[in-house]
C-alpha cells in the first residue's frame, strides 16, 4: 500500500501541493526528496509561524539555477 505522501505525489490530477512551512519542517526529509516538477510542492506561511525563506526548498533550488548576471 502507498503511504499518504506517495498517494498525493503519484496522482495525475494534482499539480500543486500547498503546505504550511511549519508542517513541511515535520516532513522535511520527504519535501527535500521530492525532485519531480509535478506536483509542485510549495511552502506557504501560516498565521502562527513566520515564513523563513532559508528553509523553503523550492526557493533554495531556484537560487541555485540562476547567477547574478542572469538577473540583470
Amino acid at each position: 500500500p502507498l503511504s499518504p505522501k506517495e498517494v498525493f505525489l503519484t496522482r495525475d490530477d494534482i499539480g500543486i501541493i500547498l503546505i504550511n512551512q511549519c508542517v513541511a519542517e515535520l516532513i522535511r526529509h520527504a519535501v527535500e526528496a521530492h525532485t519531480r516538477s509535478l506536483p509542485a510542492v510549495l511552502e506557504i506561511p501560516s498565521k502562527e509561524h513566520p515564513y523563513d525563506a532559508a528553509r523553503d526548498s523550492v526557493l533554495r533550488r531556484a537560487r541555485g539555477m540562476f547567477t547574478a548576471d542572469d538577473l540583470r
